[in-house]
């Protein structure tokens, strides 16, 4: 977990910081000295998971801008620490969102079962929240590298969502070199070397920060360390990843083995990538009987048309009946501004954000959130792109 502590006792800052470090070392533990005031020098990328505050003030209004900071942050736990517990404070602290209300000073024996409640809670309320988005090439060169990276921008560009995506490209993946050209710090196979220090730091750690709510898990740097990573690898970084990300983008490559099918188990959606025309449509045939014979159900597969061209001789519905199954999603040729995103390594949205392209990823991200289209159906090349009614 993230917590923060805030205390106007330098002394007693420290002797928290101690107890919860000693119950347990991979939370990441940050402190404030002041009042509940010192909140607003948080950015986004620095709020905890819990917030703990050493002996609020009703005279410096401790409690009512703890009910500002609740109302805008209502996911994080507030716990407070008293000396004095009487009705009227506890009752004004539950109306200010305080979740435990503990002795002042605290010990161990008062402090950690609160933790652990909260803990509880959190990983409850995690296991469900992260949507995993599988995008796999059905012939090389399809472009889903390129969609891939950029739709994860695209999902992280609201400040709503936090956005991770994993380099599943083992052997020759350059999925990081797409939105950015910083060299990863660590990678995948990093991670599974040193499976036994998963924990949210560890992880977030390792990502390749594209923004403060959007990071990259780099594939490894060296073809040779692909073996490092194992299916079960794969089951516990994916697992924590729901919990700490809303979307969990993975770029499969081409190859379909045990550390990627795997991947491609746990995902809620799988895009296939292809584009129109003869090879792809064979290559994206054969790729849609494996998933027939693995048994995923036709919702999890949304087939995606890079490159479309609407006056191509192969129209969409002669690939939907060769396929049997509907085109979900179709992004619009627009070469010039994907050669020159991925010539600089700067995602396209931030490089031509009027572009057809951008457009078309914008568009994409606000189905998968959930977000109302700005545009009125019908109006234009931009109406008709998106998940089919």
């Amino acid at each position: 977990m993230k917590i923060t502590v805030i205390s106007r006792d330098e002394r007693q800052l420290a002797d928290l910081m101690r107890l919860l470090r000693a119950r347990s070392p991979s939370d990441e533990i940050d402190h404030l000295v002041g009042g509940v005031g010192r909140t607003a020098a948080l950015s986004e990328e620095q709020m905890p998971d819990v917030l703990i505050i050493d002996r609020p003030q009703a005279a410096d209004d401790d409690l009512e801008q703890l009910e500002r900071f609740s109302a805008q942050h209502p996911n994080i736990a507030c716990v407070a620490l008293c000396i004095d517990q009487d009705p009227q404070f506890l009752l004004q602290a539950m109306r200010a969102g305080v979740r435990e209300v503990l002795p002042s000073p605290v010990t161990s024996s008062a402090l950690y079962p609160a933790m652990e409640r909260i803990a509880e809670k959190l990983e409850r309320r995690g296991q469900t929240s992260g949507k995993v988005l599988a995008f796999i090439s059905c012939k090389g060169g399809s472009g889903a590298t390129f969609l891939a990276t950029n739709l994860g921008y695209a999902l992280a560009a609201s400040g709503k969502q936090k956005v991770a995506l994993i380099d599943m490209n083992l052997q020759f993946g350059d999925a990081s070199l797409f939105v950015s050209d910083h060299k990863p710090l660590a990678t995948l196979s990093d991670v599974a070397q040193q499976i036994h220090r998963l924990d949210p730091s560890f992880l977030t750690s390792s990502m390749l920060s594209i923004t403060p709510n959007y990071g990259v898990l780099a594939a490894p740097s060296d073809p040779a360390h692909a073996n490092d990573v194992k299916p079960d690898h794969i089951d516990a970084i994916l697992k924590l990843a729901r919990r700490q990300y809303d979307f969990v983008v993975l770029d499969v490559g081409r190859s379909l083995d045990a550390v990627s099918i795997r991947a491609l188990d746990h995902a809620d959606m799988i895009f296939p990538i292809l584009q129109t025309t003869l090879p792809y449509i064979r290559d994206s045939k054969r790729l849609l009987n494996v998933f027939r014979s693995l048994e995923y159900g036709k919702e999890k597969i949304q087939l995606i048309v890079n490159r479309h061209d609407k006056n191509s001789e192969i129209r969409l519905k002669d690939l939907e009946s060769a396929f049997d199954a509907e085109i979900s999603f179709t992004i619009p040729n627009n070469y010039d501004a994907a050669a020159a995103s991925v010539n600089q390594g700067v995602p396209v949205l931030q490089l031509s954000p009027t572009s057809p392209l951008s457009l078309s990823l914008a568009e994409l991200a606000r189905k998968l959130t959930g977000e109302a289209a700005p545009v009125q159906q019908g109006s234009g090349w931009l109406g008709k792109l998106g998940l089919r009614k």
